[in-house]
């Protein structure tokens, strides 16, 4: 992230203190407290035996991570979809710390290049924010992308339905009712859009994941934490079932 000047802080720190509007709802504490439950996870993953069958038509993928987080935070879902036979490819932005202008562009140039490089469509899966990129991308670029795959990502309703929107708007810089992006976060790519979602999510209302019929094309529920679309195996089992689909 950038240095900022005094005055781009108070801004910012502005844009955090806005009141939550009436009548929005968040997951409850005890959801959020759940998240703390990726601590346990470095210790339960070398034990665990996630059976992968091998894919009949391998695809090309793009990840796209989640606010605040890197690629290497998704590199346990792409080890499991490459054990399927599948190319998985990074983003190539590095952080997701929200959408630019800038950055917006450079990642259809990178999604342009994957799929010239390759000679199909990627299959694009977004966590959390990530999915909102993977949206926008498809709106933009429908010619290149053969499904979208949104996990946990807020595109429906309020977008402060989540217990994360006051630390998006100090980091990303705008309101998260008005990201930089051609399409509003609800229009539905014309791919085939699928929705993963979770009541036990403890960061993005469950309702926002999901979506409406016309804002994706099919919603499925996994039994994870927001943080575990990216490692838990209901998670990766989905994602898996639904590149088999392809």
């Amino acid at each position: 992230m950038p240095i900022w000047s005094r005055e781009e802080l108070s801004r910012r720190w502005n844009l955090a203190r806005q009141p939550l509007p009436e009548q929005v709802d968040r997951p409850a504490v005890r959801l959020l407290l759940g998240e703390l439950s990726v601590f346990r996870e470095p210790f339960v993953r070398p034990f665990r035996n996630l059976p992968i069958e091998p894919a009949t038509a391998p695809q090309t993928v793009m990840l796209l991570p989640g606010f605040a987080s890197h690629p290497m935070q998704m590199g346990y879902l792409a080890k499991n979809i490459e054990r399927a036979g599948h190319t998985v490819k990074r983003w190539g932005l590095g952080f997701n710390f929200g959408p630019t202008d800038d950055n917006v562009g450079r990642l259809g140039v990178r999604l342009a290049q994957i799929h010239q490089r390759y000679g199909r469509d990627v299959v694009l899966i977004g966590w959390s924010l990530g999915g909102l990129f993977a949206r926008e991308l498809a709106n933009q670029h429908p010619d290149k992308v053969a499904k979208v795959i949104t996990m946990g990502s807020p595109f429906s309703g309020n977008p402060r339905a989540n217990n994360a929107w006051r630390v998006y708007q100090f980091i990303a810089g705008h309101p998260v009712d008005k990201p930089p992006v051609e399409y509003p976060v609800s229009t539905k790519p014309p791919v085939d859009t699928v929705a993963l979602w979770s009541e036990r999510d403890g960061v993005i209302h469950p309702p926002a994941s999901r979506g409406e019929m016309g804002e994706r094309d099919r919603a499925i529920q996994v039994d994870c934490t927001h943080i575990g679309f990216s490692y838990s195996p209901n998670s990766i089992q989905a994602v898996l079932k639904e590149l088999a689909e392809l």
